[in-house]
């Protein structure tokens, strides 16, 4: 038993590196055809309807009202104010950037996680890792990026950061608030409130005649089509499931592996060179994910996971 549940939260961590680390690309191919929250919207909207059908088809019970508010809060943080970030600024930053406001990540879910009624003491070993990471990260970023004139939109800067605390703090918030017990219906919901919420940034900004149905670049429709079922159904599942069966701060190393293989795809797809730097920075997050994987919980964990054990859903307070 012990064995299937460590095989599945290795096969869950592995989505989670994988696919998020490639859909950085797949956002900058979608991109061409489709504008930011336009991209974000159908990409939720889609992937929500998708596990909401599948969830009631399969005989969960209908959302309440109270499911829906709080799938509206947690999907709004999570998706509206932390993923439209990395869409949107991916227009006007360099991908290092991108890969900064992922790096800011754990910093904001174990200092969260800190404080209140239910925190959980921080360890040195996790703050140690954080701090790794964080190096590996500035690392791999290039030199001065963030402070050279003209190098960095400053918009985009402040965007990244505000995102990265909206996600943590859905991230964290998805663990105390009332949810339905079925973990794909909690998810399905989540992404239909975010992605509701992005269609309307979508109208609001007048991005609707930006998009060519009739001639829609093929790669950017491939990508949206990646995002949809990979970067959203699977990946995303993966990590809801992920906050129930193991801390924050260890979910969150994703945030440090994500862009070591960005690099890889980046060099293996676009010639991109992996230099001595990429290589030290590259061996200084794997050394950070070890440090926070391993460091003993700081306190009593909290399943996420509803009736069945296992899934996204909460626990109702």
């Amino acid at each position: 038993m012990m064995r299937g549940r460590r095989g599945r939260v290795l096969l869950a961590f592995a989505a989670v590196y994988v696919i998020w680390g490639s859909t950085y690309l797949a956002i900058r191919w979608a991109l061409v055809s489709f504008p930011p929250f336009t991209l974000a919207g159908v990409r939720f909207l889609i992937a929500g309807g998708v596990l909401t059908a599948w969830a009631l088809a399969r005989g969960a019970a209908p959302p309440a009202a109270v499911h829906w508010r709080s799938a509206a809060i947690v999907g709004g943080l999570m998706l509206f104010g932390g993923n439209a970030a990395v869409v949107w600024a991916t227009q006007r930053a360099p991908s290092g950037l991108v890969a900064v406001l992922v790096a800011m990540v754990p910093f904001w879910m174990a200092l969260l996680s800190s404080v209140g009624p239910r925190r959980v003491p921080l360890r040195w070993p996790t703050m140690a890792g954080v701090a790794i990471g964080m190096a590996g990260i500035a690392l791999l970023v290039r030199p001065g990026s963030l402070s050279s004139p003209g190098g960095v939109d400053p918009a985009a800067a402040g965007v990244l950061a505000l995102g990265s605390l909206s996600w943590a703090s859905g991230s964290l918030l998805a663990r105390r608030v009332p949810l339905p017990s079925a973990p794909l219906l909690a998810i399905g919901l989540e992404m239909l409130c975010g992605g509701a919420l992005l269609a309307i940034a979508a109208a609001a900004a007048g991005e609707a005649p930006r998009v060519r149905w009739d001639a829609l670049d093929a790669r950017a429709v491939a990508a949206l089509l990646y995002l949809v079922a990979f970067g959203s159904i699977v990946a995303f599942t993966a990590y809801i499931w992920l906050l129930g069966a193991t801390t924050p701060a260890r979910v969150s190393t994703y945030a440090f592996v994500n862009p070591v293989v960005a690099v890889a795809l980046g060099w293996a797809f676009a010639g991109e060179p992996v230099t001595a730097r990429t290589a030290s920075a590259s061996a200084l997050v794997v050394a950070a994910v070890a440090i926070i994987t391993l460091a003993p919980a700081g306190g009593p964990r909290r399943a996420a996971a509803g009736a069945s054990g296992g899934g996204a859903a909460p626990d109702a307070p």
